[in-house]
């Protein structure tokens, strides 16, 4: 590991521990990240669309305050982290898919639908990279984005059981969103526009809530998992030392 990887405390196994977390600091990047990220780009493009504004205009002007949470976090932790860099990939994504092909109701639904499908896909592409995106976005919101915690984090990708979790988050939230962009590609060409509009934000939200809740299963799961074989190991070491001490008296 790299000086940035160093863990910030270790116990006897050298597994590293979490710091005490500041409660401010943690509450002032949640508060940021879910409203530039997510609150104040709806808010905006409502707002936006009601006044006249075309589809692309508005999604355009409302991905601004992803790029402001970047800006901020950047002047905050003199770094751009990488939650911020998929936040402005997914901007230019999205800039993209608005432009190509024809802007008719169907267009706009499957163009929408493309934009989920093609962050699936980046989650599997970077199962080739150094770390997978899991990694990164666990990062994001399982530490409040001080040197101490950071460090834990980055430490403990030197642990086997850490990074399967890491890749198979990964997997599965990318194929996840593979297959609810075809899902809703396949709905808009039998369900009217207006259904569609019911129906396509309810997918959005279902899927990311189900996701969420099954991420947040997943990680406990996997850390109890590792506790136990942890004591296993410990209660080994115990018993082979006892033994030993017992055939040296």
């Amino acid at each position: 590991m790299s000086a940035q990887d160093t863990p910030a405390t270790t116990t006897a196994d050298s597994r590293p521990q979490p710091p005490a977390r500041s409660g401010a600091a943690s509450a002032i990047g949640w508060v940021l990240t879910i409203g530039l990220n997510v609150v104040a780009p709806i808010i905006t493009y409502n707002q936006l669309s009601e006044h006249g504004w075309s589809d692309f205009s508005a999604l355009l002007v409302s991905g601004a305050w992803p790029v402001l949470d970047s800006v901020i976090s950047l002047a905050w932790r003199r770094k751009l982290d990488e939650f911020g860099i998929v936040a402005l990939v997914f901007l230019v994504i999205t800039a993209v898919v608005s432009l190509v092909g024809t802007h008719s109701p169907r267009a706009l639904l499957i163009k929408d639908s493309g934009v989920t499908g093609l962050f699936g896909l980046l989650c599997l592409v970077t199962l080739f990279a150094r770390r997978p995106l899991m990694f990164y976005f666990g990062r994001k919101f399982a530490t409040d984005g001080t040197p101490a915690s950071t460090a834990w984090w980055n430490g403990m990708w030197q642990f086997d059981g850490f990074r399967s979790t890491m890749r198979t988050m990964t997997v599965v939230w990318g194929v996840a969103y593979i297959a609810e962009a075809l899902v809703r590609i396949g709905l808009a060409f039998v369900l009217s526009t207006s259904t569609m509009v019911i129906v396509s934000p309810i997918m959005i939200y279902g899927v990311l809530g189900g996701l969420a809740l099954w991420t947040a299963w997943f990680s406990k799961r996997r850390a109890a998992e590792g506790a136990r074989r942890q004591a296993a190991a410990e209660a080994a070491q115990a018993a082979a030392a006892a033994r030993a001490e017992a055939t040296t008296a």
